[in-house]
C-alpha cells in the first residue's frame, strides 16, 4: 500500500510509513505543542482523561489515511497500482472508473472504513461511530455531508473491487486498522469509549490536530521518502524531523500574584508616580475572582489605558485557564501595524516569555510590509529535517545562533502559511481573523484550534456593525463552548450591544436572568461571566481625569467654517477637523489651504498607498503627539482635515475639534482627540481662546425643521443613527456653556439614550424619526439575512457528528478584499500597487518615497519591466499598495481590471517575484495622473489619491 508519491524523483511513502509517521507527530504536539487548556478540554470528554485524550489523537492521526487503502485511490501510480495487483488487490485503471473516484476521496472513504471496522469488530452502534471517525472524514478541511457518506456506501466497489479480490482488500483493511489500534494502544479502550458523547468542539480539536500531523507528516523535508528514506529507523527519522521543524512550544503563563500596580509598572514600565488607573485595577480584581475566567467586557473612556488592562486580563485568564497565547483583534490593518510593537514590549517584559522562545505572527494581508513583523521573519530560516547524527554546518550554526536563542520571539517558518498563520502562539491582527471562525470555510478547524488555545482581546467592540456582529455573536457562542477566555474592550458600548456579547458567549441560561438591572449608565463598567455561569458587574470610579466640552452647532458652508478657524486661530492653535468622507475631506482641504496656506494643512484620511499612510500616522503622532513625547508641535497656526481614520488608536491632542454630524458614541471618540492630555496648568500652554475644549457640529443643514445630514455621511452611516445623534446631542448643543458634554460622566447616558428604544428629539422630528428608522430596520435585518447565509451554525449536541459542519460555505478564504468582503458588509474593492512610468517610459517607485530604517534609498527605485525587481525594489514598490475607492466597484471592477491587466509583467506578477506576483499595477505618469475606467486620478503625497469624472474639469492646483 502506497501514500504519497513524488513522479518528478519516482520516490514514495508506503502507507504504513505514512501512517505510523503521523501518528508520532500527533503525539509530540500533544505532549509538547498543544496548550493545556486545549488538551483538558479533549480529556474531560473521555472516561480516563488525559491519557485517553491523548491516545484517541494519536489514534485518529495514525488511521487518517486508511481510505488510501481502496483501489479509488491506489489505481492512480500505475506502477504502484501493479505491484499492488500482483499481490492479489485488483483494481481497475483510473481511466477505467472515470468520474466515480470523485465520490470515493480518500478523507471520507477512511471515514466509512473506520466506522465498518469499530461496529464490526468491535460492536460499535453505527450511531455512534461518526462522532470519531469524522475527524478521519474531514481532515482534508470539509467535513463530509451526509449525502456524500450515503452516495459512497452505495458504490461499494471504490472500497473494495468486487470479486475473489475483495476479501484480499478487506482483509488489508482489517490488518491495518487491528495494527494501529494495538500499536496506538487504544484496542482496550474501545469498548468504554463507545458509550463516549464526543462534544462538537472536542471532534472539531481532534480534527484539526490531525490534520496538522499529517501535514507535518506529509512534508518530504522533514520526512524523506522512499528510497532514501527507508533506512531510517522510527526514533533517529522522528527526532530529525521534529529538531528540523523546530516548532515553538506554547506560552504557559505564570499567575501573577503581585498587586496590580505592581503588575503594571512591572510589564508595561510606567513611569515613577504613576497610579493605576481604577478600571484597570477592577479588571485585574475581577480576573482573579470570577470563578473560571470567561467573557470580560471593560468600558471605560479614551485613554485610561483599556488596552494595557486586556493584557494584564489575558497573563491572569491564561494562567488560570492554560491558554497557550494571546490573539488581539482590531478593527483595521493600520490599527493592528499600531498594536503589534506594543505586544512585543508586553512580551519582553513577560515572566515564562521573556526568559523562552515562542511564535509570534501579524495576522493580516500586508502584514509582510511591517518593519517589526519583517524583521522577525528575517531571523528565521526555512523548515528542513536536521539528522541526528549528521554534522552541523557553520551556516546552520550560524542561522541556529538567532534561530535558537534562549529568549527569543520568532515568527516561525512553518507558521507563516494562510491557514497555519493563526496558529502562532502571540498574534495580532485584524478582526477578520476572528470572524472567520465563524464564516464556513475549508479548513474552519484549524481556525478553531488557533483561538481555542488563546486568549482572545477584541478591541474598539463598537466599532462593528450588525453584519459583522452577527459573524461575532456566533464566534463568541463557539469560544464559550471551548471556554476561551475573551476580553471585549469599547469605549462606548451600547447597553443592548452589552447584553448580547453577555448571552451569545454563555448561552441561553443568562437570557433568562435580569443579571444587568441597575446598569444602564453605569461608567465605566466592567462585566465578567464565566462559560455558562452568572455575569457579575463593576462599576469602578472614573479617573481623576475628565474634559469638559462645550458643543455648538455649526452651517455646513466652506466661508463659514474658513472664517471662524481664521476667529478661533488668530493666537495660533492645532485644530483637527473630522469628516465622514474622502470627498468632503479633500474640498474642505482645498479651502482652507486658499485662507491658511498649504504648509498649515495637513490632510489624513485611507487612500494613501500604504508607506505615505504609515507616513502621516507618524508625522500626526510626532507633532501632535502627547507633550512627554513629542516637541515638534507648530507653534502657530495648523489645521489637520481627516477622515475617520483620526478616530481610532491614534494618541493625538488638538485644541479644537470641529466634526461632522456621526453616530455619537463616533462622536465621542472624536472628542477623545480634544484636549487629551494636560497642557501646562489649567491647559495654560494652549492659546488663550482654545484653552476651553470645543467641539463645532457640522455636516448638517440645521436650519431645516429636521436636521438634514449632508448626503455623503447617511451614506456611510444612516440617517437613523444620524438623527438620534442630533437628538440627544440637542440639550448640549442649544445650552451652550451651561449644557458641556462632560467627559466621561456623559458618555454613557448619551450612548445608551441614542441606541435605546424610547424616542428621542422634539415631537416635530418623530414623524422623520420613524419613517427612517423602518428603514434602519429594514437594513439590519437584511444585513442579517445576508450575514447568515454562510455563518457557521451553532455548537450541535455532545455525540452529534461535525457532518455537513461547512456546507453550503465559501470553500477557501483568507484576508484579502474577497476575504474580508464576506465577514464585512462591503462591495469587493480592487487593490493595486501605485508605480510611476516616466516619460521615457521606464517604470520607478514613487518619487517621494522615504528611506527605509537602514536608510536606504526608496524614491525612484528603477524596477525593470523585462527582469524580475530586486527584493528591496520589489518590496518597496509592494508597499506601495492602494485600495481604490468604490467607484472601482460593481460594474466598474470589471472595466477597470482589464484596463489594469493590459500591463501585465510577467516577471513581476508571474511566480517570480513574490512581492509583486498576482498583483495589479496601476501607473502614473509623471505628474502622478491617469485614467482608469472612465475616471481621472491624480496621486499627491500631500492629498493622497483624487477622483473624479474624466469629463469633469481638472483639479484646482493647491
Amino acid at each position: 500500500m502506497w501514500a504519497k508519491h513524488d513522479c518528478r524523483s519516482d520516490s514514495w511513502l508506503p502507507l504504513w510509513r505514512h501512517m505510523e509517521d503521523s501518528a508520532a507527530v500527533a503525539g509530540l504536539l500533544w505532549d509538547q505543542w498543544l496548550p493545556i487548556g486545549v488538551r483538558r478540554l479533549v480529556a474531560e470528554a473521555l472516561p480516563h482523561g488525559e491519557p485517553d485524550a491523548r491516545a484517541l489523537a494519536v489514534w485518529l492521526a495514525g488511521v487518517h489515511d486508511i481510505g488510501k487503502a481502496t483501489p479509488a485511490f491506489a489505481c492512480q501510480v500505475d506502477q504502484l497500482a501493479s505491484t499492488m495487483r500482483d499481490r492479489g488487490l485488483e483494481m481497475r485503471s483510473a481511466k477505467a472508473m472515470g468520474p466515480d473516484r470523485r465520490i470515493a476521496p480518500h478523507g471520507l472513504a477512511g471515514q466509512v472504513l473506520l466506522g465498518e471496522w469499530l461496529e464490526e469488530r468491535h460492536g460499535w452502534a453505527s450511531a455512534r461511530t461518526g462522532q470519531f471517525t469524522v475527524a478521519v472524514g474531514g481532515h482534508h478541511g470539509v467535513p463530509p455531508e451526509h449525502g456524500q457518506i450515503k452516495a459512497l456506501y452505495e458504490h461499494e466497489e471504490l472500497l473494495r473491487t468486487p470479486g475473489l479480490s475483495s476479501r484480499v482488500w478487506r482483509q488489508v483493511q482489517t490488518e491495518l486498522l487491528d495494527a494501529c489500534a494495538e500499536r496506538f494502544g487504544v484496542t482496550e479502550r474501545l469498548d468504554e469509549w463507545r458509550r463516549v458523547r464526543l462534544p462538537q468542539p472536542v471532534q472539531v480539536l481532534l480534527t484539526a490536530l490531525v490534520i496538522v500531523s499529517d501535514w507535518i507528516a506529509s512534508n518530504p523535508d522533514l520526512f524523506p521518502y522512499f528510497p532514501d528514506g527507508a533506512s531510517d529507523n522510527d526514533q533517529d527519522r522522528l527526532t530529525a524531523a521534529w529538531r528540523g521543524l523546530d516548532l515553538p512550544a506554547p506560552w504557559r503563563a505564570e499567575d501573577p500574584d503581585e498587586s496590580a500596580r505592581d503588575l503594571f509598572t512591572s510589564r508595561f514600565a510606567l513611569p515613577a508616580g504613576a497610579e493605576v488607573r481604577p478600571v484597570q485595577e477592577a479588571a485585574v480584581e475581577l480576573a482573579r475572582e470570577i470563578e473560571t475566567p470567561g467573557l470580560m467586557i471593560v468600558e471605560a473612556p479614551m485613554g485610561e489605558g483599556k488596552t494595557e488592562a486586556a493584557l494584564a486580563v489575558a497573563e491572569i485568564f491564561a494562567a488560570r485557564s492554560g491558554a497557550g497565547g494571546v490573539f488581539f483583534a482590531l478593527p483595521t490593518m493600520a490599527t493592528g501595524n499600531a498594536m503589534f510593537p506594543r505586544l512585543l514590549d508586553w512580551l519582553n517584559r513577560l515572566p515564562g516569555v521573556a526568559d523562552s522562545r515562542h511564535s509570534v505572527h501579524l495576522a493580516h494581508s500586508k502584514a509582510a510590509l511591517n518593519e517589526h513583523f519583517a524583521g522577525l521573519m528575517a531571523r528565521t530560516g526555512r523548515v528542513a529535517a536536521v539528522g541526528v547524527d549528521e554534522t552541523t554546518l557553520a551556516s546552520r550554526q550560524k542561522l541556529d545562533e538567532r534561530h535558537r536563542a534562549s529568549s527569543e520571539l520568532v515568527a516561525h517558518a512553518w507558521l507563516r502559511g494562510r491557514k497555519k498563520a493563526m496558529l502562532a502562539s502571540f498574534v495580532a491582527g485584524t478582526i477578520d481573523q476572528l470572524l472567520f471562525a465563524g464564516l464556513k470555510s475549508r479548513h474552519l478547524a484549524l481556525r478553531h484550534l488557533a483561538v481555542a488555545g488563546k486568549v482572545v482581546a477584541i478591541d474598539e467592540a463598537h466599532a462593528y456593525d450588525t453584519y459583522m456582529s452577527v459573524y461575532l455573536d456566533r464566534v463568541l457562542s463557539w469560544l464559550g463552548a471551548y471556554r476561551v477566555p475573551v476580553v471585549v474592550l469599547s469605549a462606548t458600548l451600547p447597553a443592548s450591544r452589552r447584553r448580547e456579547l453577555v448571552e451569545a458567549y454563555a448561552g441561553q441560561s443568562v437570557a433568562e436572568t435580569q443579571w444587568d438591572e441597575g446598569t444602564p449608565d453605569a461608567y465605566p463598567l466592567v462585566t465578567a461571566v464565566p462559560p455558562g455561569g452568572t455575569p457579575q458587574v463593576r462599576r469602578p470610579r472614573a479617573s481623576a481625569r475628565s474634559t469638559t466640552v462645550q458643543v455648538e452647532r455649526l452651517s455646513d458652508d466652506l466661508d463659514v467654517l474658513a472664517g471662524r478657524l481664521e476667529n478661533e486661530l488668530a493666537d495660533g492653535g492645532c485644530v483637527l477637523v473630522v469628516r465622514n468622507t474622502v470627498r468632503r475631506v479633500l474640498t474642505t482641504a482645498r479651502a482652507l489651504r486658499d485662507r491658511f496656506g498649504a504648509e498649515s494643512v495637513t490632510v489624513a484620511h485611507s487612500c494613501f498607498v500604504d508607506l505615505d499612510r504609515a507616513d502621516k500616522d507618524s508625522t500626526l503622532l510626532r507633532l501632535f503627539g502627547p507633550p512627554e513625547k513629542t516637541d515638534a508641535r507648530p507653534t502657530g497656526r495648523h489645521i489637520v482635515v481627516a477622515s475617520q481614520v483620526a478616530e481610532q488608536s491614534l494618541d493625538v491632542d488638538f485644541d479644537l475639534l470641529v466634526s461632522d454630524l456621526c453616530p455619537v458614541d463616533l462622536l465621542l471618540q472624536r472628542m477623545g482627540r480634544l484636549h487629551r492630555h494636560q497642557r501646562g496648568q489649567d491647559q495654560e500652554r494652549r492659546p488663550a481662546r482654545l484653552r476651553t475644549a470645543r467641539c463645532l457640529v457640522t455636516g448638517v443643514d440645521w436650519t431645516a425643521d429636521v436636521p438634514v445630514p449632508a448626503r455623503g455621511s447617511v451614506a456611510v452611516y444612516g440617517r437613523y443613527a444620524l438623527l438620534r445623534s442630533a437628538a440627544v446631542l440637542r440639550p448640549h448643543l442649544e445650552g451652550g456653556t451651561q449644557r458641556p458634554v462632560e467627559l466621561p460622566a456623559d458618555i454613557s447616558p448619551l450612548v445608551q439614550s441614542a441606541y435605546g428604544e424610547r424616542p428621542v428629539g422634539p415631537e416635530d422630528w418623530q414623524e422623520v424619526m420613524k419613517e427612517a428608522g423602518e428603514q434602519f430596520a429594514r437594513h439590519r435585518a437584511d444585513q442579517a439575512d445576508r450575514a447568515a447565509v454562510f455563518r457557521l451554525g451553532d455548537v450541535g449536541k455532545p455525540g452529534r457528528p461535525l457532518f455537513g459542519w461547512v456546507a453550503a460555505g465559501v470553500g477557501d478564504t483568507d484576508d484579502t478584499p474577497t476575504g474580508r468582503a464576506q465577514v464585512r458588509d462591503s462591495r469587493d474593492s480592487l487593490e493595486v500597487v501605485v508605480v510611476q512610468r516616466r516619460d521615457d517610459g521606464s517604470l520607478a517607485t514613487l518619487p517621494w518615497l522615504k528611506p527605509d530604517r537602514r536608510m536606504r534609498p526608496r524614491a525612484g527605485v528603477e524596477l525593470p519591466q523585462d527582469a524580475t525587481p530586486t527584493p528591496f525594489a520589489a518590496r518597496t514598490a509592494a508597499s506601495c499598495g492602494l485600495r481604490l475607492p468604490l467607484q472601482f466597484s460593481g460594474e466598474t471592477m470589471d472595466q477597470a481590471i482589464e484596463e489594469l491587466e493590459q500591463l501585465y509583467l510577467r516577471k513581476w506578477q508571474g511566480k517570480d517575484s513574490p512581492w509583486l506576483s498576482d498583483q495589479l499595477i496601476l501607473a502614473l505618469d509623471e505628474d502622478c495622473q491617469t485614467r482608469l475606467a472612465g475616471f481621472s486620478l491624480r496621486y499627491s503625497p500631500s492629498d493622497g489619491l483624487e477622483v473624479s469624472r474624466a469629463e469633469e474639469p481638472k483639479w484646482p492646483t493647491a
